[in-house]
């Protein structure tokens, strides 16, 4: 199972982020460390920034996060959203 995060994120994310990206980033390999979190990345254009988070926690584990994440915390987004992901095909359909 897969659930997806999607960040809108601020115009003022890029110049506040640093105070709270090595956080941020903490947060994000302990998920990797725990395999709860398969990619994470941000698009060019528009500014949004992408998790998938794999297992039968993944709903779970992406809410965690966004409780725990200082970016939500310090207003660095305009809006963020948790969606399932249906994956059709794969080299990990098993998560």
């Amino acid at each position: 199972m897969y659930y997806a995060l999607i960040y809108d994120n601020h115009p003022s994310y890029m110049s506040e982020r640093g105070k709270y990206r090595d956080e941020h980033l903490g947060l994000l390999q302990q998920l990797v460390d725990d395999q709860e979190l398969a990619l994470a990345g941000a698009f060019d254009e528009p500014d949004r920034s992408l998790y998938i988070f794999k297992g039968p926690r993944a709903e779970a584990s992406a809410r965690e996060f966004v409780a725990h994440d200082p970016y939500v915390a310090n207003k660095l987004l305009n809006k963020w959203e948790i969606v399932k992901w249906n994956v059709v095909l794969g080299a990990d359909m098993d998560a």
